[in-house]
Order: structure tokens, then sequence, then C-alpha cells
């Protein structure tokens, strides 16, 4: 049987998230981009990166820890390059920053053609995809990495964890070829931290090899789950090598310091990196498409034959966000299930706050 779902009113959602982080300090421009970000999250069927995730995040390494500073501001570092900027967050809010670094790249596309922000002493963005799906929607390509908040995979072959989940996030504007942006997002570990939290909170069990306990033994009880293995062996590996190369380059320190604050020597640091890059697909565009296409025809058969030959069954990335957007529309808020809304009430009480009562909140269909 399928789990219940109950609706919540986004309204009701973004106060108490904002509220939420107003209690820690940070500023309502600051609340209310995590509440938004939180509430993208849920609406796409994000469940591990929600709310949830987002305050126990900044209650572990954030606000709580010295990963974030509440009103931090960003400082725009000088580059000869007009169509690249790089910022140092001053650990600002990661969904703040996040938000902000896209719309500067999507202001460099629409002057440059492409444009890239690289962002030091970062705190972790979260869900990478809202990012290039918020952009994609509007007509952009867009790619985003970032170095996950800890070193919690280990490489393949190896036995210590050195590596974080380190997500890859890829968006393409092909609403008008399929119905929704295509949108490729994963984390590099077979699964993210906040999934095995999420399958704790609802008793469930995690795949097989996807986490090692603390003997490094392979464990499927979310309880025990210690470290997590990359996917696809030395390919996970080395897709996740690239976030801490990308991350070094930029001015990122040692991946087994990150976020381990009573472990990071006085002058290193501790904090993530961002990479964003945006670009028009018309500056692209060699003009030769076959058959007398034009671009936008062009993406629609390439798909179309993707799909084609007795795929169309297959998914395409991003179609299971656009149902659950789909799904939460037609209901009329976002969808939580009941240990998350109980969850919800520890934030309530944090932030002093009403809590929730199930009886107020209808079943989703």
């Amino acid at each position: 049987m399928s789990e219940t779902f109950y609706v919540v009113p986004e309204e009701q959602h973004n106060a108490l998230v904002t509220a939420a982080y107003k209690k820690r300090g940070y500023s309502g421009q600051e609340a209310a981009a995590g509440a938004r970000f939180c509430a993208e999250a849920t609406r796409h069927g994000i469940r591990t990166h929600n709310a949830l995730k987002a305050l126990h995040l900044d209650h572990l390494f954030g606000s709580g820890a010295q990963g974030c500073v509440p009103k931090a501001k960003i400082e725009k570092v000088p580059v000869p390059y007009r169509a690249a900027q790089v910022w140092n967050a001053n650990r600002k809010l990661g969904q703040a920053t996040g938000y902000a670094a896209i719309e500067a790249a999507i202001k460099l596309a629409d002057k440059y053609g492409v444009g890239m922000v690289s962002v030091d002493n970062a705190f972790h963005y979260l869900w990478g995809g809202g990012y290039v799906m918020d952009a994609a929607k509007r007509g952009y390509i867009a790619y985003t990495n970032c170095t996950a908040a800890l070193a919690e995979v280990v490489p393949f072959g190896g036995k210590f964890p050195t590596l974080g989940t380190n997500p890859h996030s890829w968006g393409f504007p092909t609403t008008a070829a399929v119905g929704y942006p295509i949108v490729i997002d994963w984390a590099t570990s077979v699964v993210a931290m906040g999934r095995v939290q999420q399958l704790a909170r609802e008793g469930k069990q995690l795949p097989p090899n996807a986490a090692v306990d603390e003997a490094g033994q392979p464990t499927t009880d979310p309880a025990k789950a210690k470290y997590l293995v990359p996917f696809g062996a030395h390919k996970g590996y080395g897709l996740a090598l690239i976030d801490e190369i990308v991350g070094a380059f930029i001015g990122g320190s040692l991946p087994t310091l990150r976020n381990r604050w009573s472990q990071v020597p006085e002058g290193d640091k501790g904090t993530c990196t961002f990479f964003f890059q945006v670009w028009k697909p018309e500056a692209m565009n060699a003009g030769a498409f076959a058959r007398g296409r034009n671009q936008a025809e062009n993406v629609k058969a390439v798909i179309a034959d993707i799909l084609g030959h007795g795929n169309d069954a297959c998914m395409l990335p991003g179609q299971l966000e656009a149902q659950a957007a789909a799904r939460c529309a037609r209901n009329g808020g976002l969808l939580f299930s009941e240990a998350e809304i109980q969850a919800f009430n520890e934030i309530a009480a944090e932030a002093r706050k009403a809590k929730w009562k199930l009886a107020d909140f209808k079943v989703a269909e």
C-alpha cells in the first residue's frame, strides 16, 4: 500500500520554516530564501532535502556550529574575466547564497552567452537540482556542483571516508519538448545521507551495498550506517573526485576537515565550495540541424528518438519531480507524511510556534 501524505498549505509551511531560521539569528531575507528552497524541494518530491533536513544540517554544521554565520555578507573577489565571478560567501546561509549565485550566472549568460560563479567559504546549499531547474524553466542550460558538508564517502578501493556525497546537477530547458525541464541531479554516493536519515525516520531499510557500519561492514540498517559508498564503483568515485578538485581550485581545503570544526587547525578552512555555470542555448547553436529543423525542433527530435524504438516506457530525469509538483498542485499544498509532520512539531517547539495537528490537514489524493 502506498504511503499516506497530508496536505500542508505552503504559506503555513513557509511561515514556520521562516520563523525557525529567524529564531536562529538569520535575517528576514535569508529566512525567506531558506523557506522558499525547502518548499521547492518538497513540491518536487525531494524529501531528503526538505526543511527537516535543512534545519537539521544548520543545527549540526551551520549556525549551531561554525559553518554558517547569520546575516553574513557576500564578498566579490576581483577577477579579470567578464563572464566569471568569484565570491567569498563568508559562511552565509547556503540557500540564500545559491539563489544569488544562479541569478548572477544568469545575468552573465544574458550578456556574454555564458556565465560562471565560483563560491568559496560557503555553507552547503542542499538540493543542487533546485537551482538548475529554476534556470532551465527560464530557458537556460545550467550546471552546478558543490563539496558536501562532510567527507563521509569511502573512495573506491579504500577504507576511510575522504570524499563528500558531492552532487552534480544539470538542468535543460526542455519544457517545449517534453512538458518539463530535464534535470539530472544526483549524489555520487549510492544514497545521500539525507536519504539514510529519512529511511531511519520512516522505519525503512537501505538498499544493499549503499552504506557500511563503523567497522566498515555493509549494512542495510540506517541506524547503523556510518559511512557511504560511491555508486557505480570507480565511476561514482571519479565523479565525487571532480567536486573535490573543482573545490580545490576555488579555495576549498582538505575534505576530511570540512565542517569538523574541532579538528580544523588555526589558519586552515572547513567550509564548502560551490560552482555554477549557466549558458544560453543560442550560444551553442551551430545552425546546421538535419532536415531543416531549428534548435528546439532538433532537441525534441533527439529526445523522441531516445524514447522511441520500444523505449516509450523509459523515464526522463526530471519526470518524477514534475509529477510530484503536479500532485502538489492538484492537492493545493505541500505533501508530508505523518512522521514528517511530527518532526515539524519539534521545529515548532524550537521556534515557539503552534504545533501542527494532523487532523487539520486533509489526506492527499
